[in-house]
């Protein structure tokens, strides 16, 4: 939903809201975000006006989620470091480069994937674009931070991970964010204190998208690659690396296949997860997502983000920080330790970069197809057709 359209009142209530649940200083860059997407410059800025020693970060796609969420968290975190800003847009790279005081901005990707004073490019562009901005910054030298979706199709994954095998020192993280929030931490720290399977639920509302979204262009990998994708990525941290495999996806669907829809998923130690993603209106707070688990002893509910209780017997042990942490600002400092001023760390795992994928896309298959579909540690096994109801 475009805020900037609604009116007073709502806008009002909104940022009210939002204070309760963000803070004031997060709220304010949700806000300038809205209308960070439709700035426009009748002269646009000077770059030689702003200084550049230091600054060693790149971002290449410059949207509202580039704008409120990585460089707010780079900028509050560690300072004015973002060197090369780039959007096809010529505005929002604009935009973006003067509220963050970056050195440059550009619409030639190139520009910043060429630049040896950086060291670390995080990719926020459209979804189809990920993986060849990726691949070309791997190749740079570069360490990337690559949004969710990495790739929406098998031949990016490929590609992708066929540069990532000849690369040295490649440093690649992923924009899944919702297994780095604090109360993740606790929720996956207390199911590894039990043994056996897991029953997992997650019930999703989400955004309600108008029907000229880029999010659902065929192109894009719609809402499975857009938004399902979080789900099945934490849902993955929450099974044992031995026990994945094989995972049978089952998808429930009507009229639409990304979207009103509920997927089950029976993993290889026999833990199953329930995924119902939901798109009947727009949620007054934003997406709306909550989580039941039960393995072993414990059960486990999660609200939102906000509020986690973990029952173990007699006992019961609530979380709830004061605002709501989903993880953007731990996942994107995590990225930016792989930078040289912030350490160096490495990447993820490359194997997991490709099991995360191969998850999400078998999901989308299943759903397309309406069929079951066995994924195995090596790819999609078999497609076998739905149980009559």
């Amino acid at each position: 939903m475009d805020y900037t359209n609604t009116p007073l009142w709502f806008r009002i209530r909104k940022v009210l809201r939002y204070v309760r649940m963000y803070g004031i200083s997060k709220t304010l860059a949700k806000v300038r975000g809205q209308y960070h997407r439709h700035a426009q410059y009748d002269a646009l800025p000077n770059c030689e006006q702003m200084p550049s020693d230091g600054r060693h970060v790149g971002i290449i796609g410059c949207g509202n989620f580039a704008f409120s969420t990585i460089a707010y968290y780079l900028n509050k975190a560690v300072g004015p470091v973002l060197r090369g800003v780039m959007d096809i847009d010529i505005h929002r790279a604009a935009s973006l480069f003067k509220h963050y005081r970056a050195a440059y901005y550009t619409t030639d990707a190139e520009e910043v994937l060429s630049d040896p004073a950086i060291d670390l490019v995080f990719i926020a562009s459209n979804h189809a674009s990920h993986a060849d901005y990726a691949i070309a910054a791997i190749k740079a030298g570069k360490a990337v931070h690559i949004e969710k979706p990495h790739v929406v199709n098998e031949d990016q994954l490929r590609r992708l991970l066929a540069t990532a095998d000849v690369a040295e020192n490649v440093r690649i993280r992923l924009g899944f964010n919702r297994p780095f929030s604090p109360l993740s931490r606790h929720l996956l720290a207390a199911m590894d204190t039990q043994e056996g399977t897991s029953i997992i639920n997650w019930f999703v509302a989400s955004h309600k998208l108008g029907r000229d979204h880029w999010y659902l262009h065929p192109a894009e990998g719609g809402r499975v690659l857009g938004n399902l994708c979080h789900w099945t990525d934490f849902s993955l941290h929450m099974i044992p690396t031995g026990g994945r495999y094989p995972i049978r996806i089952i998808p429930g669907r009507a009229e639409r296949s990304d979207c009103n829809i509920a997927v089950s998923f029976v993993f290889g130690d026999g833990s199953i997860v329930a995924i119902t993603f939901s798109e009947k209106g727009e949620p007054f707070e934003g997406v709306h997502e909550q989580l039941h688990v039960h393995k072993g002893d414990i059960l486990v509910s999660m609200a939102n983000f906000s509020e986690l209780v973990i029952e173990n017997m007699e006992r019961k042990n609530r979380f709830r920080p004061l605002f709501r942490q989903h993880g953007h600002k731990q996942a994107i400092l995590a990225s930016y330790g792989m930078s040289e001023r912030g350490g160096n760390a490495p990447g993820v795992e490359i194997g997991y970069v490709r099991q995360t994928a191969e998850l999400f896309l078998a999901t989308r298959a299943a759903l397309e197809a309406d069929r079951e579909i066995v994924l195995d540690s090596s790819g999609i096994e078999s497609v076998k057709a739905s149980a009559p109801y």
